[in-house]
């Protein structure tokens, strides 16, 4: 009897490992905006600006010390994220969205919500959304691609604000959205939740110099970044309490929280404002941390922390508007060692912040140098949820959940950088390959500002000049020539992965910035 009820016992006990070693684990993604891989304190140790958030996230996860966002500016990265695919392979080749843009996610299109939420996950996406949706118009109201106005953004009042969005986060797998349309310095300024503005517009206001746009006079730009965090820690209180007991039958959560910080306007609120002793930038980025930890407390409170994968990352380097000059006069660089900063194909404007924690799968104070991608979300999740991408999906993602368990895996082949004016590069191990002469950005040299005998492309050694200082591709011509081989198959194949050939929804031509191939 006693050896029966030994048996019975340890049956239980290993069903109940089981269950809990495969229990779906609620995905929390936080991507600030314009943040430097220098600007966290556990990735910098030169650094002077206070991250206790990060670091404990640091202290409790994996660093990846080779992590890409898929483009030096905000739109790009945020398709490639959401989709596992590279923005070149779409319409836009270049520069980013405004707030009344058309959206860029094409309806059909798989993304990481549509997935999780396909597998039983509740999916709602907090902040900044920046990939375009529909905007109810009036009669005679139109707007481009690119969310133009006829005369500006004067038109946008042709807009019927009380009417329903269409095709925005709601229309791409996000049981509910918060947030707002594109950057904080670009109209609309509202909120808005689900498919609609929180409250309608009553005035025009320029919040940001030559953006002037629809707003209410109780609309304040140091009211966002709280009002996401809240909204965040609402949504994980409100899971905890739906959650149910049993593994299987319990729905977890998929948060999406793209951040409005610290990307300009830089503001701090009141309690933050000279908190860094350094200027605003710093001061909002040790808010942007703040709200970071409310989060980390939100599942702390609920018990939620032992079995949620939350990733930081950012979407890509530090904007030059955070005044690199007097940061350095403090001693802080927001970019680390890279050269550059955001819209660069540097790395500096791309390289990006990535911290990853998942109790009992990630140990605790580890690092990897395994060179990712912002693409890869859509990789990783599949891999947890134990499903095949079919071939149209994710096709420029690779499941990180090796990296993440120190186990062997497949990893990118090479990963491919892109500029703000469509610049395009290559890296593959040590070796960078840059498909243009300049920065591709803001940098110098400044696209077409290159000395006239520079070399049409650039390539580096990324292990022995991660500063990216001497330009060797007339030492190295083969291997030059090997990476641009290997951009153009992943432009014809239409993924970097293994997989059946895509097709690009547009031509993509990668020579387009290098001088005597731009045909």
């Amino acid at each position: 009897m006693n050896r029966i009820l030994f048996a019975f016992i340890a049956l239980c006990v290993a069903s109940s490992s089981f269950a809990a070693e495969n229990a779906r684990p609620n995905i929390i993604y936080i991507l600030a905006d314009d943040m430097g891989y220098g600007d966290v304190a556990a990735l910098n140790k030169e650094g002077k600006i206070k991250t206790p958030h990060l670091d404990r996230l640091a202290r409790e996860g994996m660093i990846f010390t080779d992590a890409h966002s898929s483009s030096a500016v905000c739109t790009p990265t945020r398709y490639g994220v959401l989709t596992g695919r590279y923005n070149w392979r779409t319409k836009l080749q270049s520069g980013v969205l405004g707030g009344y843009s058309r959206p860029l996610i094409a309806p059909d299109r798989m993304t990481v919500a549509s997935l999780l939420k396909q597998h039983g996950y509740r999916t709602a996406c907090i902040g900044k959304w920046h990939l375009g949706m529909d905007w109810p118009l009036k009669e005679g109201g139109a707007a481009d691609d690119k969310g133009n106005f006829a005369d500006g953004y004067g038109d946008a009042w042709k807009v019927d604000y009380k009417k329903p969005i269409q095709n925005g986060p709601n229309d791409v797998g996000f049981d509910y959205y918060f947030g707002i349309s594109a950057s904080l310095d670009m109209p609309p300024y509202l909120f808005i939740r689900d498919r609609l503005v929180t409250k309608e517009p009553t005035l025009d206001r320029e919040l940001w110099p030559r953006r002037k746009g629809p707003s209410r006079e109780d609309f304040n730009l140091e009211d966002v970044l709280p009002a996401l965090a809240r909204e965040t820690v609402k949504v994980i209180d409100e899971g905890a309490a739906d959650a149910k007991p049993d593994a299987k039958s319990r729905k977890p959560l998929f948060i999406y929280m793209p951040l409005n910080s610290p990307h300009t306007p830089f503001v701090p609120n009141k309690e933050w404002k000279g908190k860094s002793g350094i200027n605003e930038y710093a001061d909002f980025m040790m808010e942007t941390d703040a709200a970071i930890g409310q989060v980390l407390e939100a599942l702390d409170r609920n018990g939620l922390t032992e079995n949620t994968l939350i990733i930081f990352t950012s979407d890509n380097g530090c904007s030059p508007q955070a005044n690199f000059g007097e940061l350095a006069k403090h001693g802080h660089n927001p970019n680390y060692v890279l050269r550059g900063h955001k819209a660069d194909i540097f790395d500096g404007g791309h390289r990006v912040p990535f911290i990853a924690r998942w109790p009992g799968k990630i140990k605790p104070g580890s690092t990897s140098d395994q060179i990712v991608c912002l693409t890869d979300l859509m990789a990783t999740c599949a891999d947890i949820l134990g499903v095949k991408l079919p071939d149209n999906a994710g096709e420029d993602s690779v499941s990180l959940v090796p990296a993440f368990t120190g186990k062997s895996g497949t990893q990118h082949e090479a990963v491919v950088h892109h500029s703000i004016n469509g610049s395009f590069s290559i890296r593959q191990g040590k070796w960078k390959l840059i498909l243009a002469p300049d920065s591709g950005g803001w940098s110098a040299p400044r696209p077409g500002r290159a000395a006239k005998d520079s070399p049409a492309m650039q390539l580096y050694n990324m292990t022995s000049d991660i500063g990216e200082q001497k330009n060797v591709i007339d030492a190295h011509p083969d291997i030059a020539q090997d990476l641009a081989k290997l951009l153009e198959r992943f432009v014809q194949q239409g993924r970097s992965t293994p997989g059946a050939t895509q097709k690009n929804d547009v031509a993509v031509n990668i020579y387009r910035h290098v001088p005597g191939r731009n045909e």
